[in-house]
């Protein structure tokens, strides 16, 4: 089997990494930062070695980094809100 033809398995792991920190609100954004290191690493890997898995690895980079910008809107709402709540009474 040549080296090629092998699917970089930290691809898979980034592109996992950022799915869970999209579904998964208090833990997202530790899970978002492991993911975008992971899919660097990968895609770093995939560019030296020839592997397979390079589409994986930037999924996984944008569903970090869309986590990471999901989990500061949601904190932002959230001080808004409870801001605009203590303000009324």
């Amino acid at each position: 089997m040549s080296q090629s033809s092998l699917l970089n398995s930290k691809s898979i792991i980034s592109l996992t990494l950022g799915i869970i920190s999209l579904l998964i609100p208090l833990i997202g954004l530790i899970t978002a930062i492991v993911g975008i290191v992971t899919s660097m690493t990968s895609i770093r890997e995939i560019n030296y070695t020839g592997e397979k898995g390079k589409g994986l690895a930037i999924s996984g980079l944008i569903c970090s980094i869309g986590a990471i910008f999901l989990q500061i809107f949601v904190v932002i709402a959230f001080v808004t809100f409870y801001n605009f709540i203590s303000y009324q009474f």
